[in-house]
């Protein structure tokens, strides 16, 4: 069971016979009145994603989700090529269900594949990755204290911000959940 006072981004669960996941929470205790976990939620068959409160006591029934660890190949138009790692089987899966989850994901790079009875809705690529920055604007000496960040983009081609004196052909670590720069690998 999972009681929504307990809610988590990436949890999923079962409401009204159709399987949900939470992509944003957040649990406001007003001034006056009872406390509630506002939600953002995605339906995982049919990928529609709906905003919905909840009093912090609901419980639901946790969906049994199959992760299976697949390997990253390339991508084709609107198809993304895994492989099983074991079986060396490959499955195309539409980009369309996988959203922003592949950002941050290069070829040859192990994610897990997320399924509900054998139908894929989503990819968890590793929660940090090393990539190089292949383009941003030069860095400047004496520029670290600020805190100030710039634009880059890295070579999946994403965009994320990083600090000034990051020059493009560095390497950086990025955390996949929120698409920040960590550090310089």
């Amino acid at each position: 069971m999972v009681v929504a006072g307990d809610f988590r981004n990436g949890i999923t669960f079962e409401m009204d016979g159709q399987v949900f996941q939470i992509i944003e929470f957040q649990h406001v205790k007003p001034g006056k009145g009872a406390a509630f976990v506002r939600t953002k939620i995605k339906n995982v068959i049919t990928g529609s994603t709906v905003e919905r409160t909840f009093n912090p006591s609901d419980k639901f029934e946790k969906a049994q989700i199959n992760r299976r660890d697949m390997e990253y190949l390339y991508n084709d138009g609107d198809l993304a090529y895994f492989m099983d790692t074991e079986t060396y089987e490959q499955m195309p899966i539409n980009i369309s269900k996988v959203g922003d989850a592949l950002m941050f994901v290069k070829e040859n790079m192990v994610c897990k594949i997320l399924s509900y009875k054998d139908n894929v809705f989503g990819i968890e690529p590793p929660m940090f990755v090393e990539l190089e920055i292949t383009d941003t604007e030069p860095g400047f000496k004496g520029d670290t204290a600020t805190g100030a960040t710039k634009p880059a983009t890295v070579e999946t081609g994403a965009q994320i911000k990083v600090p000034l004196f990051i020059n493009q052909g560095d390497k950086v670590r990025i955390d996949t959940r929120t698409g920040e720069y960590l550090e310089r690998a």
